[in-house]
């Protein structure tokens, strides 16, 4: 009688690698608060805020409960709203677009740079003239730093100011990455960003924030964050959300900011080490100069129709792997009726047939890595 050895699953994110170096901290974070049981908006909340804008360099970190709140959050506190256009590359999750649909706006679609998967600030002008055939008013734009890496933030800076728009930097992968010496979270208006537990600063469950310099926008987004409170809970002056960062979220995240300088210089190890063993088979990620990427995901591009080949070889090994993302944004059910910035977004469609990404994450050993990089050369040979 045969029987199959069973071969052992490599994690492709490995939460539990983490929690086995930070438990007795978490573990006494989490016992102060089920001590003072102040579990909305406890101590630990404005401490983690405080350190995450430090962190980030930005003047306020206000946090809130989703990184999908934190960009409506951000929409909100700028005005954008009913008749509005939201200008947003087309490949990212569905969230960059969806909060504009939220609050009333709506998304106008760009293409995304081939070599940095990032919005390509060409085709924004062709946005802008798209929005104003629909009879839309272009207000805003949200790039996004996809898988790690920050858009070009100076080029859409400058193309915002010469159109009197509003820049929201998506930073929910991006976050503790940098762009020209700086790190994200100063960049536009506002930055906002996600703790959902795969993000690379992740809590144990839903979380996010928004970052900014702006006095006055900060205040409007803590007045938003608790139902448009005003002098107290009981006083509304506006319309808001029940959006707030739980205690105990709030002091799980102050314990693993404290080691996240340390996982961003494990990311990039790891990152090294797969370009090192794919860069002749495949097409690796490119990180201009001057940028540096979080590594939310290792994402290369596998070309003349091999992916699904690739992601059963693999799978067949026991190495996950996962496609970010298989519909771009104009295509979806959803979002298909939005306007469109250009003739076709071809890179973005191209994009996504060829998108795969592998694991990744700080606690990924060299013999882990070396097998997943063999495993992956077989398949492609």
């Amino acid at each position: 009688m045969n029987v199959r050895t069973q071969v052992p699953m490599i994690p492709f994110i490995d939460l539990a690698a983490q929690r086995k170096r930070l438990g007795p901290a978490i573990d006494s974070a989490v016992a102060r608060v089920l001590t003072h049981c102040q579990f909305i908006i406890g101590p630990e909340v404005g401490a983690f805020e405080r350190e995450l804008a430090a962190f980030a360099g930005s003047k306020h970190a206000v946090s809130c409960a989703s990184g999908t709140d934190a960009l409506v959050l951000g929409l909100r506190a700028l005005g954008i709203g009913p008749g509005d256009a939201v200008i947003c590359p087309s490949f990212t999750f569905c969230a960059t677009a969806e909060v504009a649909v939220l609050v009333g706006a709506t998304p106008v679609f760009v293409d995304v740079h081939p070599d940095t998967f990032n919005i390509d600030v060409t085709g924004i002008p062709g946005a802008i003239e798209a929005a104003k055939a629909a009879g839309l008013t272009p207000k805003a734009i949200i790039p996004v730093d996809l898988f790690g890496l920050p858009a070009d933030h100076n080029a859409v800076a400058a193309i915002a100011e010469t159109h009197g728009l509003f820049v929201l930097d998506d930073a929910a992968q991006g976050f503790g990455a940098t762009y020209h010496n700086r790190r994200l979270g100063t960049f536009g208006n506002v930055t906002c960003t996600s703790f959902f537990p795969a993000k690379p600063l992740g809590c144990y469950g839903d979380g996010g924030a928004v970052l900014t310099d702006d006095d006055g926008l900060a205040d409007l987004l803590r007045s938003l964050r608790v139902h448009g409170q005003g002098s107290d809970k009981y006083d509304n002056v506006r319309i808001g959300l029940a959006s707030r960062l739980d205690t105990i979220q709030a002091a799980v995240l102050s314990e693993k900011l404290k080691i996240f300088p340390d996982e961003i210089e494990a990311r990039q190890a790891v990152a090294k080490r797969y370009a090192e063993g794919l860069r002749d088979v495949v097409t690796i990620p490119s990180v201009p100069d001057r940028l540096t990427s979080v590594w939310a995901q290792y994402t290369i591009l596998v070309s003349g129709g091999r992916r699904d080949a690739l992601v059963a070889a693999l799978k067949g090994e026991g190495i996950p792997t996962a496609v970010y993302y298989p519909i771009p944004l104009h295509r979806q059910a959803a979002y298909k009726q939005y306007p469109v910035g250009g003739a076709a977004l071809a890179v973005s469609d191209k994009l996504a047939g060829e998108v795969i990404s592998l694991p990744m994450h700080p606690y990924l050993d060299q013999p882990t890595q070396a097998r997943i990089i063999e495993a992956t050369r077989r398949a492609l040979a």
